[in-house]
């Protein structure tokens, strides 16, 4: 608990009722896998929170596929500058969204129940986020148009974050981006320090195409 300290400075009471809400509804809704409760803090938790470094002061933020809230939820309890939308399709995750919120008292995040291909008609933001959503070459085509000229996609990655990126290269190009890199975070404060792939949009994107009913993957 002392990185979590480090990490979450006096936000770290909220981040504890999140934790413990995470491990009690989280779980028996299916949010959270049971194995994941004793490693919530360094697993979920921290290895979130330190993608705050990455993101500039009073940055619009929208977190594609939020499921739990990871990272949104976590970005906002130890980032209130952040302005934070939580983008999540399915009714079960945006009720244990709203609730997380209302229980934490968190006045920076909206949840909002759709698809990111269908948010970007109305929905600009500085900086999109997303982990455990889909490969990279996907990820690109739902979250670029929903950043303003300069925004930044912020993706959690692990092992194939650079086969992912690499993969990823026509999409990036034909959306013409600024530049695709992949940062680590959270350097002795999580071991391994956590992996983003970092793409910045030159200008907005056009819409991505509908994806097919059922074609969304998502494990939490």
């Amino acid at each position: 608990m002392g990185i979590a300290s480090e990490v979450f400075g006096d936000a770290l009471p909220v981040a504890e009722r999140y934790a413990e809400f995470l491990a009690g509804p989280g779980v028996e809704r299916g949010l959270i896998g049971p194995r994941e409760v004793d490693r919530l803090w360094e697993r979920h938790l921290i290895n979130c929170a330190v993608v705050a470094e990455a993101i500039p002061a009073d940055a619009r933020v929208v977190d594609i596929g939020s499921g739990a809230g990871l990272p949104g939820l976590v970005l906002a309890i130890v980032r209130p500058d952040l302005k934070i939308t939580l983008l999540e399709p399915l009714l079960r995750r945006t009720t244990f969204l709203t609730e997380a919120v209302g229980l934490l008292e968190l006045g920076n995040v909206e949840v909002r129940r759709g698809r990111a291909e269908d948010a970007a008609a109305d929905l600009s933001v500085d900086v999109a986020t997303a982990r455990a959503v889909a490969p990279l070459e996907r990820l690109a085509g739902w979250a670029l148009p929903l950043l303003r000229p300069g925004g930044e996609l912020l993706a959690l990655k692990g092992e194939r974050a650079a086969t992912e990126l690499e993969e990823a290269r026509p999409v990036l190009a034909r959306f013409g981006v600024r530049t695709a890199e992949l940062l680590q975070v959270g350097q002795g404060k999580v071991d391994p320090p956590t992996t983003l792939v970092r793409v910045v949009a030159e200008r907005a994107a056009a819409r991505a195409p509908r994806r097919a009913k059922g074609s969304r993957k998502r494990s939490s």
